[in-house]
Formats: structure tokens, sequence, C-alpha cells
């Protein structure tokens, strides 16, 4: 691969160096000629990795979005075919050379994200590229507009690379089997086994390494979950932090948009570019106002070092917990203690259970949220309501039992008891928790993501060991994902770091002290480098 032209690189080099990216006003002397550098590796390369190769001259934006369209067609349809990307980007290499024609020029990079190719799941909105939602019913939707974050990823300067497949409509956790793409999405580190849901395309293409990093959304589980099933950091922001403007709604109560990415840093550099207030999304409003912390502070090596964190066994403790995965979240806690932190073994929280135990009647919302989204398109979407859609038959079998149930409806959300009860039982698990917390003085609780290894492709009877529909979703509080080894030799598992409202700076500095200490990640076997 030839080397850039030394004025880009000593460009980029500036920008990228210079505090809040801009670059200085007296560039110092010219670099030394470099030797001709090997083709730079794009598999599990880190955003930083990807800035200085470019840095150095030896890596341009077309170059890298090329490396990762030959990952797609060689291990997407070809090869192991993990069926994890709906549709590529038609621009992507117009817009990388569009990035590297402004370098070549003595342009400032873009932003922090500066040509970073992104996997971007099928709900959101990306203008001029079919948002689909997993859904038939909706091909042929192709929005004007981006979502938010889609947005504020390009204003930083990312590159929308591809769209990636999810259970359709966001409905199950479980598995990526939408209507829109054939067959199931395949776990890349076995390819037998399901990538979790919502968000299993998005997981699967950034652990394969078809991009660099990903934009999942997350209703009770679909970041988190996907990201424990491959090996990957997802975060699940407070509520009101990250936009859902543009989003294909499941539940725009606990609906939650945010990154996934193969290292806690890379994480945090998407999560820095799309968090904060957005008029466009109401549920933001306690946002305003809100100085927006620099989350990379929080990328400090020994994070753990004084902290104080209870293992929260009323997430996970269930008979059918799987030994292994408890075996790992065993040496994960020894892991914590070693690198500095004082693990409290248990959290009891006796009056969770009387709370969850309420009635509080239905709350389905799901055709509300849905056709307000549809409202919202002015008439591009190809349907208008939910009876439409189930008219249309356009979806796959296994979620009609959803959509008739979601055709029960009547009352509007802010209308019905349920949702009015399950407000009221959401604030009480938030008062139980969060005085559980100071009781202890804890700055985070912790689990195992998933207490079940990924489970065979089409078995849905066996234990899947989902634990992250109460905590977070419930409370609104966030979640941070990150990687704690591995069952059966191959199978990922992760562990969850959970923490009161606007914590967000306290968990991903534990995250990253916890990934630091013990570097679990490592790339899945089914797709190696390309020669």
């Amino acid at each position: 691969m030839p080397p850039r032209p030394r004025r880009a690189a000593v460009s980029l080099a500036l920008a990228l160096a210079a505090p809040g990216g801009a670059a200085r006003s007296q560039p110092p002397a010219a670099p030394p000629s470099v030797s001709p550098a090997a083709p730079f590796r794009v598999e599990e390369a880190t955003i930083a990795e990807l800035h200085a190769a470019m840095r150095a001259g030896t890596l341009t934006c077309r170059a890298l979005v090329s490396a990762y369209l030959r990952r797609i067609e060689a291990y997407d349809r070809n090869g192991p075919g993990i069926n994890a990307i709906v549709v590529v980007a038609p621009d992507a290499l117009a817009v990388a050379d569009s990035l590297d024609r402004r370098l070549a020029a003595g342009g400032a990079p873009v932003g922090p994200l500066h040509c970073v190719p992104t996997i971007v799941k099928d709900n959101f909105e990306t203008a001029g590229l079919a948002t689909t939602a997993g859904s038939l019913s909706l091909a042929g939707h192709v929005p004007t507009r981006d979502a938010t974050q889609v947005r504020r990823l390009r204003e930083a300067g990312g590159i929308v690379l591809a769209k990636a497949n999810m259970a359709e409509f966001a409905f199950t956790p479980y598995e990526t089997v939408s209507s829109i793409l054939p067959g199931y999405t395949k776990n890349p580190y076995a390819l037998d086994r399901v990538t979790a849901g919502s968000s299993g395309g998005t997981a699967a293409a950034v652990a394969a390494s078809f991009g660099a990093v990903g934009l999942g959304t997350d209703t009770g589980n679909s970041i988190r979950g996907p990201s424990s099933h491959q090996a990957l950091v997802g975060i699940r922001s407070t509520m009101g932090l990250t936009s859902r403007a543009g989003v294909v709604p499941l539940n725009l109560a606990y609906d939650v948009a945010g990154p996934m990415a193969r290292t806690v840093g890379d994480a945090v550099a998407v999560f820095q570019a799309i968090a904060g207030h957005d008029p466009a999304d109401p549920t933001t409003e306690p946002a305003r106002g809100r100085p927006l912390p620099d989350y990379r502070r929080a990328l400090v090596a020994d994070g753990l070092r004084g902290a104080r964190l209870g293992v929260l066994r009323q997430a996970y403790a269930r008979p059918t917990a799987d030994p292994e995965v408890l075996a790992v979240f065993d040496a994960a806690v020894a892991d914590l203690r070693r690198a500095g932190a004082t693990v409290v073994d248990s959290v009891p929280m006796p009056a969770l259970d009387s709370l969850l135990r309420l009635e509080t009647g239905e709350c389905n919302r799901f055709r509300a949220d849905l056709e307000a989204y549809l409202a919202s398109t002015g008439g591009r979407a190809p349907v208008r309501t939910l009876d439409e859609i189930v008219r249309s038959r356009r979806f796959h079998p296994s979620i009609q039992p959803r959509l008739e149930y979601a055709q029960r409806a009547t009352a509007a959300p802010a209308e019905s008891p349920g949702c009015a009860a399950a407000e009221r039982r959401r604030e009480g698990v938030r008062r139980v928790v969060g005085e559980a917390m100071d009781r202890l003085r804890l700055d985070a609780l912790i689990y195992p993501t998933w207490s079940n290894p990924p489970r065979l492709i089409g078995d849905l009877n066996t234990p899947h060991g989902d634990n992250s529909q109460l905590f977070s979703p419930t409370t609104g509080w966030p979640a941070v994902q990150v990687p704690m080894g591995y069952t059966r030799g191959t199978l990922p598992a992760g562990l969850t770091l959970f923490g009161r409202a606007w914590s967000e700076p306290l968990l991903l500095r534990l995250a990253h002290g916890y990934e630091q200490s013990t570097h679990h990640r490592r790339p899945p076997a089914s797709t190696p480098p390309l020669r």
C-alpha cells in the first residue's frame, strides 16, 4: 500500500494530536521520510490505531474502507456466511475519497471519528439508505434524514459503511432473524450459535471486523446481550442521555441507542460523539444544561483502584445458570479484586421481590409508538399503521403473536392505567436499588450479562440466561457490558457493570480498568485476516 502524501499526514497528525482536534497554528518541522510499511491490518484495529496509521501516512481512508468491504464480501455471504449485513452503503468509497481529498489539500480532519467505518443497525434512519427495522413490511423505506445519532456520527467524521441485520422490529433478545434478510445471523465465534438479539447483526459484524464500530439499540438487552455473545463492549446509557430520534421504536419508555465496539476506548469515542440533549427527543430534556463530560478521561489503566462493587445475585442466581459461566464470573470477581476493587459478595434487596410481584396490568405501547414513528416519515414509509403491517403478511412468522398482541392495545400510553402502574413500580425499583447501593457505599453493581452460553441456532427451549431485562431498563440507569472470558473454549461471556443515573464516567472507568487488567477480547477464528 503506497504511503499517502506527506502534507496530508502532517495535517492529520496535527489535528488529531491537538486538544479538541484542532490544528496548532505553528506546525512542526516535516517528519523524516518513512520506510515502506506492510499493508495495514484492519482486523481488531482500534480507532487510535487507525488514526495513528493515517498520521504516519501509511493508511488512506479509501484503503481502510476497501479493506472492510473485502472482508464483508469474503465472510458475510461467502465463506462462513455470517449473514450480518443487509446493505452496504453505495457511497462509502466516495465519502472516503472526499475525506482523503480534504486531508491532501491540507484540511483538518472532520472530527474525532474521522474516517471511522461504522456498522449501523437497520432501525436507525440513514439518509438515502433503506431503513426497514428488519421487516419486509417496511421494504423500500428510504429516509431523507439521518437519525440523530447517525447525524452526529457523520458530523464527527464517521462513515456509515453498512446496515446490519436485526431481530424484526427488535422483538426478541434471543436470536437475530428478520424477514428482510433470509436466514439467521450467525455468531462468528461458533457458526451454529446465535448472536442474541436484537442488535445481533451489528455485534456479529463488529466482532468479525466488518467495520470499526457499530450502533445498536437496547430496550431490554439488545446492546448488552449481543455484545456479551460476541466479546464486545456495549453501552446502555442513562435514559435521556442519548437520543432515539429517527430510530424505529419498540417501546419508548425503555428504548436506548448507543455504541458497540471491540474496546472500551472505541465505545467511548463513539459515545462522546453521540451523547447529549436533542430537541427532537423530549426524553433527553434532563440532559439540557447538563455539561457533557469528557468521557475520555475515564480511560485510566488503574480505574478499579479504590472502587467498591457489589455482586447483584438477584440478577443471575437461578438453578439453570451454567456452571462454566458462573466459574468465569467468579474468576472475574477475583480479577476485579486483584486490580484494586473491593467486591461485596452480595447486595440483598428483600423489598425488590415484593415490588416485582405487584400487578400492574397491561402497558401495551408498541402500536402507539410505531404508528407515531410511521407518521413522522411524511408518507415515505410504505405502511402507516400496525393493522396494515398485519394485513400485508410481510413479516417473519415468528413475530405474528407479538403483532397480534400489539393490535389489541386500545388506550394511548399516557392514558393507560397499566403504563402508569408500571412507572410507579419503576420508581419503587429505583428507590430500592439506590438505597442498597447507598447503604453499602457501592460505586456499581456487577453480574454476568447472560448466565448461559449462546444457544444453538433454532433452540428456543434450553435456558437462555438473559440477565439484562430487569435492572437497567426498569430503573433507566446505565449499564456497561465488557468481555469477561469464554466457556467451552470459544463461546464468549460478558460482565455487566450497573450504576446510578448519570454515572457513565465512573462505569466507563471501571470497565476500562477491568479490560486493561484482563484483555479477554480475542478475534473469532471463522473470519481470519485476508491474504
